[in-house]
């Protein structure tokens, strides 16, 4: 039920801070892990910068995130997606 409730939150802050990209995917997909859909670019510019710590493919543990930290996620996806 969380990792449900964190992959909305996601594609809704995702979606309201206007990130270029469709989202939905993440919460038609099931279990812990996601794939986000950003490039191999896009995932090491989010490890490097901000720490955020995610597979070249794109695959993602939604475990790791929560309302506290959810913001500053949504922030790195963004901008990983405009400018690499």
């Amino acid at each position: 039920m969380r990792i449900h409730k964190m992959r909305g939150m996601l594609v809704d802050g995702l979606t309201q801070k206007g990130t270029p990209g469709t989202w939905t995917h993440i919460t038609s997909q099931i279990g812990m892990f996601s794939f986000t859909g950003l490039s191999p670019e896009q995932c090491i510019f989010l490890t490097d910068k901000y720490s955020i710590y995610l597979l070249k493919t794109g695959r993602i543990s939604l475990a790791g995130l929560n309302e506290g930290n959810m913001q500053y996620v949504v922030d790195a996806v963004d901008e990983a997606v405009r400018t690499v």
